[in-house]
């Protein structure tokens, strides 16, 4: 997997919710807007595919506004960590790091809790009963690529909606899918989960 479609695939998220009652109100993007505005934290399971078939799983943990982290599994020498601002991406089998904005990302939807879906999202058939695809793409950078977000309808959820997964295909047509499982939504979440540890010389903890 190369490194630009890790950071393509794996750029932060934020979460979703509004009581279920007022969500059956709301159309499908409000719906959307409602659930990211209301999750404060969700720890999830994930698994990772990208263009060549190889999955990588590993851990996601999120608190909001924009903090998340992606703990690879045993034997992955990969960590991506947010902080709200920015992203950061930790290879500590060659003692890199790699930092770029939120905003960069495709992901930002789901990041950005400022941003309104309405203005550059929109409901795509999913194929599937019960499934809520959303796409979103940036016209302004087009270079960002595109991300389709499968929310599955859940009356016991937060909203009635779970955050299933994402694909991202980038202006190379190059494409990466994200799935979810175990999703646990405003769990506690131990304040040192966003700190990672700087490999490089004379590094520091960020």
């Amino acid at each position: 997997m190369t490194r630009n479609l890790m950071l393509k695939a794996l750029a932060p998220i934020a979460l979703v919710v509004a009581a279920p009652a007022i969500a059956q109100t709301l159309t499908p993007l409000a719906q959307v807007s409602a659930h990211l505005r209301a999750v404060n934290t969700m720890t999830a399971d994930f698994a990772q595919t990208d263009r060549s078939g190889k999955t990588l799983t590993g851990t996601l943990t999120l608190q909001r506004p924009g903090k998340i982290r992606f703990q690879y599994q045993k034997g992955v020498p990969l960590l991506i960590v947010g902080d709200g601002k920015a992203l950061t991406m930790i290879d500590y089998s060659v003692r890199q790091v790699s930092r770029w904005p939120v905003g960069d990302s495709p992901l930002s939807i789901l990041i950005d809790p400022s941003k309104d879906p309405s203005r550059f999202a929109k409901v795509v058939p999913s194929g599937q009963p019960g499934l809520l695809t959303v796409q979103a793409r940036d016209p302004k950078h087009p270079e960002f690529g595109t991300i389709t977000i499968a929310f599955r309808k859940s009356p016991s959820a937060p909203g009635g909606l779970i955050l299933d997964g994402w694909t991202t295909l980038d202006a190379q047509n190059n494409r990466s899918t994200v799935q979810l499982s175990g999703q646990r939504f405003n769990v506690p979440v131990a304040a040192n989960s966003f700190r990672w540890v700087d490999p490089r010389p004379r590094g520091r903890n960020g």
